[in-house]
């Protein structure tokens, strides 16, 4: 005992329990004052106030927009830009038309295997390396590779950057700035708005509808009697369901019954889509089965327009160039993918195709045979591959190759940048456009000898697709 007083431990204690106490009320005064700048950083958890953090539902518009994710290579982007083009006449919206994504920035999965992307967290993907490429200056619109004019009687649209703007109330020629104090809260401001659009916050009134459905679960249809809600005839099948311990079944949806004027998602100011990749396999479409519509004549125009969309005038007019002045006779293109995904495991059954092409124009006896080559394969590994003996055989063969630091090249883009910048706001200064894919694709085009390309490569399909409207034969004028 201590004079009758209290025992000495007992003081102790309550000593820690006040220190304990004061650091608790410390720390929630901390994380108080700093609660509205931790949250920025952690988009998708955050339960701020709609009311009070944006002012994408405050904008005033009669427009209704659609928006979606492309993804993959720029052939898949354009597959999926066509599917969008239709959606948006179907459902009379204006079309967000995206930029030209990074080969692969961002991927889908494999609808085949049930194991795809969440469409919220694909959009937010999309979102983010737009926003990339705008300050990187390496911004593409697919209208500047594009010609729209076919479809723009029939379908409103508006370019991301200009939607960018006026949804996100931010002005982006603030993202060319140095300053730090002026890009770094723009971009936050921009996160913040795409986390928004991209659904992670749901569906929002009038203003947002952010579909959570993708091609698990989906495959979109246009007037086809009686089928909305029926099943579609691909399914997992038991041994993917027990493997993947996935319960998904495909249902066909009436794109117009669910989405249009009798819809919750009519009312929305936006409209917002995942990945709207779709392909055949096994009897049906992976995610969107829209083929013909016979009950309204304007779709079915619309859809023979989007079957094929051509190339702007200025790359194809390159790409005839090139063919006229560089080959300078019938030639033979060979697109042969070599380094990519799946495709570097067929090497043998790619040049197998190309060499029987070549023996059988040998025959004919034209020497030597003129052959333009687009690969992703570097000329200088071309040594211990059928491409190698193509090229060391000079007398039999005249190869042909193009590339980025072709003048031809250089003049197509600054072309093309500079007509589109003419109509179109800029907002940082851009690096030189990349359009050498869509020249050479160009060039096939006018391989009168013929063409081989690579099985499975939707490159080779557009460029089947290119010959077939007979693209090399239009009467459009070259501009040197």
């Amino acid at each position: 005992m201590n004079g009758g007083g209290r025992p000495r431990w007992k003081n102790k204690k309550a000593s820690g329990r006040s220190i304990f106490i004061s650091s608790l009320l410390i720390l929630f005064l901390v994380f108080f004052i700093f609660y509205k700048e931790i949250s920025t950083f952690i988009l998708p958890l955050s339960t701020q106030s709609l009311s009070s953090e944006f002012s994408q539902c405050e904008v005033k518009t009669v427009e209704k927009f659609l928006w979606y994710a492309p993804h993959s290579g720029f052939s898949n982007q354009l597959s999926e830009f066509k599917t969008a083009i239709l959606m948006a006449a179907i459902l009379n919206r204006t079309l967000i038309v995206p930029p030209v994504l990074d080969h692969h920035a961002v991927a889908l999965g494999s609808c085949p295997k049930f194991r795809v992307l969440e469409p919220k967290q694909l959009r937010f993907e999309v979102w983010d390396h737009a926003i990339d490429l705008l300050k990187e200056g390496r911004y593409v619109s697919m209208a500047e590779i594009i010609d729209l004019s076919s479809i723009s009687t029939v379908v409103q649209t508006i370019d991301f950057r200009h939607f960018v703007s006026l949804w996100c109330g931010v002005s982006l020629n603030s993202l060319c700035s140095y300053d730090p104090n002026i890009q770094i809260p723009l971009l936050n401001n921009l996160r913040k708005c795409g986390s928004f659009v991209s659904g992670f916050r749901g569906n929002v009134g009038k203003c947002l509808y952010a579909l959570d459905v993708d091609c698990r679960t989906t495959v979109w249809t246009y007037q086809e009697n009686d089928s909305d809600g029926g099943l579609d005839s691909f399914q997992p099948n038991e041994q993917l369901k027990t493997k993947k311990k996935m319960s998904y079944v495909r249902h066909r949806r009436d794109v117009y019954k669910n989405l249009g004027p009798s819809s919750e998602a009519h009312l929305s100011t936006v409209l917002a889509f995942g990945s709207l990749f779709s392909a055949p396999y096994r009897g049906s479409q992976l995610y969107v089965d829209i083929k013909e519509s016979p009950k309204d004549h304007q779709m079915q125009t619309l859809l023979r327009k989007i079957e094929f969309m051509p190339f702007v005038p200025d790359i194809i007019n390159a790409g005839k160039e090139f063919a006229q002045k560089n080959i300078g006779a019938p030639f033979l293109c060979a697109q042969l993918r070599l380094l990519d995904g799946q495709f570097k495991n067929h090497w043998k059954t790619t040049f197998s195709v190309l060499k029987q092409k070549v023996e059988a124009l040998q025959q004919k006896g034209s020497h030597p045979i003129n052959l333009f080559v687009m690969t992703d394969l570097p000329r200088s590994n071309w040594s211990g591959c059928y491409l190698g003996d193509l090229a060391s055989n000079v007398k039999s063969f005249k190869l042909h190759v193009l590339s980025e630091r072709e003048e031809v090249v250089k003049r197509t883009a600054a072309k093309v940048t500079a007509a589109f910048d003419g109509i179109k706001r800029t907002h940082c200064s851009r690096q030189s456009l990349d359009v050498l894919l869509f020249v050479e694709e160009t060039i096939c085009s006018c391989a009168s000898l013929g063409f081989v390309g690579t099985a499975g490569s939707t490159i080779a399909e557009n460029i089947e697709l290119m010959r077939k409207n007979k693209v090399c034969l239009r009467d459009d004028e070259i501009e040197v």
